[in-house]
């Protein structure tokens, strides 16, 4: 008799523990995970190439103006090289003070544009970035996501991958805009 209980026993335990470990694996299942490749939605949104068009509109008559200075320090470098045989010495050193002003010039115009260049490319990518996010949060709340994981995740199937849907809910704000 006390077998038969202590059987009973240990089959009421494996039946608990085995809808324990069923329950447990359904909870599992019903969480909603997905994916985004922020990478490719930075590069694909509409807001990136719009905010690659404005830096450019931006930045493109400093870059050549500094073209322009460059042409004309290299103009002054082959007059230098082709004639310094034939200029007197105060010329000859009038243009090499003239030719390191202007290459002191080009040296700090660049630095200012490059600096500048990469402040306003921080900026745009921050703003875009946000939407980003905020169209990830919208979707998510949206469709019942659970958790949405980014590019730190190994694999992904195209089953979790929800860049695209992502792309087009920022396509559409940018033609709410």
């Amino acid at each position: 008799m006390l077998n038969k209980q202590s059987a009973s026993r240990r089959l009421l335990l494996l039946l608990l523990s085995f809808s324990f470990f069923l329950s447990f694996n359904t909870r599992a299942q019903e969480i909603k995970i997905g994916f985004v490749n922020s990478a490719r939605v930075l590069q694909e949104a509409p807001q990136a190439e719009r905010a690659r068009v404005k830096l450019q509109a931006e930045f493109e008559p400093r870059d050549k103006k500094i073209v322009l200075m460059q042409k004309a320090l290299k103009k002054l470098e082959d007059e230098m090289n082709r004639d310094s045989a034939v200029m007197s010495e105060t010329v000859r050193k009038k243009k090499e003070r003239k030719l390191l002003t202007m290459k002191r010039d080009i040296k700090r115009t660049q630095e200012e544009f490059n600096e500048d260049l990469n402040l306003r490319r921080n900026e745009e990518l921050n703003n875009l970035q946000q939407k980003v996010y905020e169209a990830i949060v919208s979707l998510a709340k949206e469709e019942h996501y659970d958790v949405i994981l980014g590019d730190s995740v190994m694999f992904a199937s195209k089953r979790v991958d929800i860049t695209d849907k992502i792309i087009k809910r920022l396509s559409k704000k940018k033609h709410r805009k």
